[in-house]
């Protein structure tokens, strides 16, 4: 199992095995010291004497993604159609309905929090919560009310003022 740690942590680990080494420590010592084991040691030997970058920081790679940058941008082109173009009776769209566009155009099964991770990481979209207006808002009578009612209110409860019990 590979250790935590970036590439270039466990590069710097490696090469202070090897210069542990270099000075006298026994390999059980600087196993000890660095944290890993014998087996270890003797392999990081081995790559020394392979050349100079034996040690070098290799990152890992992880798993090739499915989705190729070509296909996500045709998903990205996709989603600015907006969710209606593709069925929804609103334009919101949400990681399920994203995972749904996903599988009917690319046939690409992924998991709901993955879409999530893409959606943000590789696309740069962010979650958004949609406002909750309704459509017969009247801006206009909202702000009437603001200039004239609420005034009007706050000079009425003005005057009622408590003055707090101790006991």
């Amino acid at each position: 199992m590979r250790p935590k740690g970036s590439a270039e942590e466990l590069e710097r680990r490696r090469r202070r095995a090897i210069a542990l080494l270099a000075q006298g420590h026994s390999q059980a010592e600087v196993a000890r010291i660095v944290g890993s084991s014998h087996s270890s040691m003797l392999r990081w030997q081995r790559m020394t004497e392979e050349g100079p970058d034996g040690l070098a920081a290799k990152p890992h790679p992880g798993p090739k993604p499915r989705m190729s940058e070509a296909q996500e941008g045709e998903l990205e082109k996709l989603l600015l159609k907006g969710a209606t173009a593709h069925g929804w009776g609103n334009d919101l769209w949400t990681a399920n309905r994203v995972t749904e566009v996903i599988e009917r155009h690319f046939g690409i099964e992924y998991h709901l929090e993955h879409v999530r991770k893409i959606l943000k990481q590789r696309l740069g979209w962010t979650s958004q919560k949609p406002e909750n207006r309704a459509y017969q808002r009247d801006e206009e009578e909202i702000e009437r009310w603001k200039r004239e009612e609420m005034p009007r209110i706050k000079k009425r409860g003005a005057g009622k003022r408590r003055t707090p019990c101790l006991s």
